[in-house]
């Protein structure tokens, strides 16, 4: 995988304040963090940014700091506006070499599913897998083949293995379904609910049962 280069500046930890007047400079506020390492904060303009948080691709980056040597590290955690969806502040992972990392991968569907063909539609449920490998083994992302599948096919967790990369979701997670079309199946409940309907009988009073005495008792 290649690397690419994200030049950044160290910052001093500020207050809030401060953190919202680098957001409204068209910056964004980030930590660098690694196992055995000293944390750095620094800010990173949000233009170059986007571009690696905005895609379906793994990136090893090497975070560049003006006169130092760049640092190699992956996206971790990324925060975003609730509001805008605008990038507020990021987490960066160091990578070191021989060091198994945890991450997570984008997923990319590769073919046409079968079941498309007949009208079925596909589902996909999870879009990011959480993946333990070496950096060396990260990849940009994960192609899953769908070609195979029929309507009310799925595939699971369980049903997925890549070479040298273990997969950390619960085994028995959905990935990816094709299921029958909605409207055929709402067309198929109206029906039912007609024909109950039609073959059903009038609805029948219950008998009543008088509790007090009859004529016959009354005698």
């Amino acid at each position: 995988m290649a690397e690419k280069i994200l030049a950044a500046k160290k910052r001093e930890i500020g207050t809030k304040g401060a953190m919202n007047q680098l957001r409204r400079d068209g910056f964004v506020p980030g930590i660098y963090y690694s196992k055995g390492k000293d944390q750095i904060a620094f800010s990173v303009e949000e233009v170059l940014l986007n571009k690696y948080v905005f895609t379906s691709k793994t990136n090893i980056l090497q975070l560049t700091f003006e006169g130092e040597e760049g640092i190699g590290c992956i996206i971790k955690n990324v925060q975003f506006d609730p509001v805008t969806d605008k990038v507020v502040h990021i987490d960066m992972l160091g990578v070191t070499l021989g060091q198994v990392l945890q991450l997570e991968v984008p997923v990319h569907f590769v073919g046409t599913a079968v079941g498309l063909k007949e009208g079925g539609i596909m589902q996909e449920q999870l879009h990011k897998l959480e993946v333990e490998c070496l950096p060396r083994h990260i990849p940009e992302n994960l192609e899953i083949d769908v070609s195979e599948l029929n309507i009310g096919d799925s595939i699971y967790i369980r049903d997925l293995e890549f070479e040298n990369i273990t997969i950390l979701n619960n085994e028995t997670s959905n990935v990816v379904s094709v299921v029958a079309p909605r409207a055929e199946e709402e067309e198929e409940e109206e029906e039912e609910i007609e024909t109950d309907e039609i073959d059903g009988d009038e609805p029948v009073e219950p008998e009543v049962i008088a509790k007090g005495k009859t004529d016959k008792e009354d005698e």
